[in-house]
């Protein structure tokens, strides 16, 4: 018995909680969404398992047992029906009250963000701008360059433009559009938004993962909808900050502004 415990225990160390076809998320508020969902779950579980267990109850319990037999018959049941109405009211309650404390954390920004990156959408591709507390004409760019041809590649490849973050640190990130209406979508975030013309989004990304993450714009946009993709690269402080003064410097020389 104590072997048999000892290796159940070993076992089930080595186990993580299920994530339900979901993300974890590789940020702070992709965190957040994560655990709104794994709890929707469970709460969804627990009920199907109480209603398909009453259902089965029934159907064994009040099976016919003779030609003459007839269940039990009753006509009201207070208790029972203050229970069964009182309950999916709580749950939509309990569901409300986490949503709207999710999204307000989502949703909240940074009075001191360590970096601000302004997002633009077009058709078909991302501009990327890094303010870094400077006059945006002076900023780090990273924009799509090629010519859309339905390349079919993925969205990892150097052919789409990178969103560079640093790992622990807060990036504003302030979206726009030129044209139409885009979707900034990044699903190992667990985040999507609206890139609307004459609209501008503002959120937060707090990376906690280092690594490099997919984007792509969800919303039909035209003819080239698929080749708007892009990636995430995030990397440490330190990596980050060489990053940003090698563009910048690099830029400045080539007087391009923006790079691919």
């Amino acid at each position: 018995m104590p072997l048999l415990l000892l290796g159940g225990a070993v076992v089930l160390g080595g186990c993580q909680a299920p994530t339900f076809g979901a993300f974890r998320g590789a940020t702070t508020q992709g965190h957040d969404e994560f655990n709104l969902w794994v709890g929707m779950f469970i709460a969804g579980l627990v009920v199907a398992a109480i209603v398909w267990g009453l259902i089965f109850w029934t159907v064994i319990r009040h099976r016919r047992r003779g030609s003459s037999a007839i269940p039990h018959q009753f006509h009201e049941n207070v208790p029972l029906e203050i229970i069964y109405t009182a309950l999916p009211v709580v749950i939509v309650a309990g569901i409300f009250y986490f949503t709207v404390v999710t999204e307000n954390k989502i949703d909240a920004v940074s009075s001191n963000p360590a970096e601000i990156v302004n997002v633009q959408a077009h058709r078909w591709g991302w501009n990327f701008t890094y303010d870094s507390g400077k006059n945006l004409s002076q900023g780090v760019q990273i924009a799509t360059t090629a010519e859309p041809t339905l390349l079919a590649q993925p969205a990892t490849s150097k052919t789409y433009p990178q969103l560079v973050l640093p790992v622990g640190e807060t990036v504003r990130i302030v979206l726009t559009s030129v044209d139409v209406v885009h979707g900034f979508y990044i699903p190992e975030f667990n985040f999507s938004r609206y890139a609307q013309p004459g609209v501008v989004n503002k959120f937060d990304f707090t990376p906690t993962t280092t690594g490099v993450f997919s984007g792509q714009c969800t919303q039909y946009c035209g003819l080239y909808h698929a080749e708007m993709l892009f990636s995430v690269r995030v990397v440490s402080k330190s990596a980050f900050s060489h990053w940003l003064s090698a563009q910048q410097a690099s830029q400045a020389q080539s007087g391009s502004g923006a790079t691919s």
